[in-house]
């Protein structure tokens, strides 16, 4: 098992999580992040952290969200690491828990 960054994260980008991860396994993009599942420890403490509601184990997605397993693995292999908490997006409140974000994604 390995935790997912979802769809709410898009154009939301929240840091919080990223605070508590002992392991540095999340990856920064323009506006999302991902996990690294080579790095993640399953320790879930980055999950209540997240004020989008968007990260989740891989055994537990939302209907939908599935492809997210996919997407975090490759784009972790080419983001960089953030380890550091940073602030949302500008108009991260506008877009947190808007469906259909996938189309935004800035790789």
């Amino acid at each position: 098992m390995t935790f997912v960054v979802t769809e709410n994260c898009i154009r939301c980008k929240y840091t919080d999580c990223v605070e508590v991860c002992p392991v540095d396994c999340f990856h920064e993009g323009e506006n999302f992040l991902v996990i690294d599942p080579q790095v993640c420890i399953d320790c879930a403490l980055c999950v209540p952290e997240c004020p989008a509601s968007a990260i989740y184990a891989d055994n537990e997605l939302p209907e939908g969200q599935e492809m997210f397993v996919a997407l975090n693995a490759e784009l972790a292999r080419v983001w960089p690491v953030l380890a550091e908490t940073s602030e949302p997006l500008p108009d991260a409140e506008v877009w947190e828990g808007k469906g259909d974000k996938l189309q935004y994604l800035q790789r």
